[in-house]
């Protein structure tokens, strides 16, 4: 496999098709990956070189106790970006990968970007408080961990549902999503998936939007259950400079898996990456 390992000795795993200008991506939580495996292939497809990592706790990385924060994410991820030499790349988040590609700029800035895109991402802030109330009680937070830690593959496969739109009338979802869904998730170890509730949905990404100084792409479903539109995508775009919005008519959170929306959203993304 092909891996780096990060200052505190955590195993990241990484895939790469392709060649050309980097196309990198972040994924949500609870997945991994191989979760944006279609848009993989898709920018390697049109000359460019697709990477996609695990995040650590997910998938194939290492599953350490500690680092399971924002701060320790985006710092693995400019390790990755500085072991593979990546330059003039285009950053892809969704979800808790939106999270972490803010907070990577935040951290480490632009010289190493070009365009971003942020999809159904959490910033700038999922929580609900006196000067977010478009947010998520706390409640909702506290739910999704006991759900992880008491029973946490079928939680899973409960959340597939509301992730997909399933729940939804007229739905058309595939069993092989909801599966694929659940097992990428039952591959995070119980820390770093109980960790990251905290990590995506209370840290404040509101600084680090203002340091975005690369066109960005902000997009996001009008049907997602996961993380409100109006809390997320239309407060970002309102705080990233040089930033498009795109709504989704209809869209759940993870539309990018889904082929009812997989068409127009990967012809809108390669659109902005050769814009």
């Amino acid at each position: 496999m092909s891996t780096i390992i990060t200052k505190d000795g955590t195993s990241i795993f990484y895939k790469e098709w392709g060649s050309g200008r980097p196309v990198v991506f972040s994924h949500g939580w609870p997945l991994n990956g191989d979760a944006w495996d279609t848009q993989l292939k898709l920018v390697a497809d049109h000359g460019y070189r697709g990477i996609a990592h695990d995040r650590r706790g997910h998938g194939r990385s290492s599953q350490p106790g500690h680092g399971n924060e924002m701060n320790t994410y985006a710092d693995d991820l400019a390790q990755l970006f500085e072991e593979l030499g990546l330059r003039d790349a285009i950053l892809v988040g969704h979800s808790t990968g939106g999270g972490e590609v803010a907070r990577y700029i935040g951290r480490y800035g632009t010289d190493r970007l070009s365009k971003a895109v942020l999809l159904a991402s959490v910033p700038p802030l999922m929580l609900k408080t006196d000067a977010n109330p478009e947010g998520l009680p706390i409640d909702a937070f506290d739910a999704i961990r006991t759900g992880v830690a008491t029973d946490r593959s079928q939680y899973y496969k409960d959340l597939s549902e509301s992730f997909y739109g399933a729940n939804r009338s007229g739905s058309a979802v595939s069993q092989g999503i909801h599966d694929s869904f659940w097992m990428w998730s039952m591959q995070v170890g119980l820390v770093g998936a109980y960790d990251c509730i905290e990590a995506f949905s209370e840290t404040d990404f509101t600084e680090d939007l203002k340091l975005f100084d690369i066109p960005t792409l902000v997009a996001q479903g009008d049907d997602d259950q996961i993380v409100p539109i109006v809390a997320a995508s239309q407060k970002s775009a309102r705080i990233i400079k040089d930033s498009t919005l795109k709504v989704y008519p209809g869209a759940p959170h993870g539309l990018a898996q889904l082929p009812a929306y997989q068409d127009t959203f990967n012809a809108d993304l390669m659109a902005f990456i050769e814009s």
